[in-house]
């Protein structure tokens, strides 16, 4: 396999990761808001925006959403090493943002 070919399915790697990481970040959202938000009464409408910091997560007592949170976690270190290893320029791994 020839570099540019070897980059170009890196890059498919690190797209499909984030994507993954993507998807585990609103699971454990939706968990958390299904169980221990509900559990307060706390209730949104359509259009109401929440935020928070990413150590919520951590912080949960579902172990499962702390978990998803580690696991998500070891994602995102894995990806930064692979840009950083590979030398991705901004321009090559704009999806990742």
């Amino acid at each position: 396999m020839g570099k540019k070919k070897y980059k170009k399915h890196l890059l498919k790697s690190l797209k499909s990761l984030g994507e993954s990481e993507h998807l585990i970040l609103k699971s454990m959202t939706n968990l958390m808001l299904h169980g221990e938000l509900k559990k307060s009464n706390i209730e949104f409408k359509d259009g109401d925006t929440f935020s928070f910091k990413d150590n919520i997560f951590d912080y949960s007592e579902d172990k499962n959403v702390r978990k998803l949170a580690k696991l998500r976690r070891k994602m995102l270190k894995t990806a930064n090493q692979l840009v950083v290893k590979n030398k991705f320029k901004d321009k090559e791994i704009n999806f990742l943002g």
